[in-house]
């Protein structure tokens, strides 16, 4: 069910002066980024935010790929989804607790399996030069430590700032956290940002105007013809996640949306 609409979304008292436009990214006009995109690298194939996924992924001619990004102890972005190291690595608790000189050692591919045993954590400065070698396109969703949301998005924008400093085509940076998108959006305001939703919380669409978001990436369920055109409305792109069978697809290409994170690598034959 969709948000109860905010005051900027109510109608306009008759003779009241009209409303500004909303704040958008000026990319927003001309998105360059492919519709497919590989979610954490490959999906399942291969363990998830290693640059082994990144590799595979591209090996079945996807693109674009997401991966989530944090810092560690002392402040290296680092690619990793959860907050502890326990389920994709062999290390234990709070993975931004550790310095990077510890997280450096661990193994995060054994975990998936034997062919993958010894595959450490990227950081993201490795995953981000792998891509412009490549050509390859990046949509970084900013994952922060709990108490680190602001901080973590502003180094690893200004990161991102830097590494594709010369790039025709900048990293799309995304977060569920209004707070990290903030911290982006103060040190690399010319890098496009995404709002992530798994549910329509109230306040979402003012959120996502104030940060001038370029995108909203929603849990793919949510999308209908409505929400399409709202967010059409407000001048950003309609995006989902994670979409892996067929029916969802067609479904959501049919309602004019502008982007797939996918796990299926395997499936789906990107353009």
């Amino acid at each position: 069910m969709d948000a109860a609409p905010s005051s900027a979304d109510r109608p306009r008292p008759f003779g009241a002066a009209p409303r500004p436009a909303p704040a958008v990214h000026p990319m927003t006009a001309d998105w360059p980024y492919p519709f497919w995109i590989a979610h954490r690298g490959a999906g399942k194939l291969a363990p998830e935010n290693t640059l082994a996924a990144f590799r595979l992924g591209a090996q079945h001619g996807w693109r674009m790929f997401e991966c989530d990004a944090k810092l560690s102890a002392d402040g290296v972005p680092f690619l990793l989804h959860d907050s502890t190291l326990d389920r994709t690595t062999s290390g234990q608790g709070t993975a931004g607790d550790s310095p990077w000189g510890e997280l450096s050692g661990l193994d995060a591919g054994g975990w998936h399996s034997r062919t993958f045993a010894g595959e450490p954590l990227p950081t993201l400065e490795n995953v981000a030069r792998w891509c412009l070698a490549n050509g390859h396109f990046l949509d970084i969703e900013i994952k922060p430590t709990p108490g680190q949301e602001e901080r973590t998005g502003q180094v690893v924008a200004a990161l991102a700032a830097r590494l594709w400093a010369k790039a025709a085509t900048p990293p799309f940076l995304t977060s569920f956290r209004p707070e990290a998108l903030a911290g982006a959006m103060k040190a690399a305001p010319d890098l496009p940002r995404g709002l992530l939703l798994d549910t329509l919380w109230g306040g979402w669409a003012d959120h996502a105007q104030n940060l001038e978001c370029a995108a909203i990436i929603c849990q793919h369920e949510l999308w209908g013809e409505a929400l399409v055109a709202r967010v059409k409305a407000m001048g950003m792109r309609c995006l989902s996640y994670t979409v892996n069978d067929e029916v969802a697809a067609k479904r959501l290409i049919a309602l004019g949306t502008d982007g797939i994170v996918s796990d299926r690598v395997d499936l789906f034959v990107p353009d």
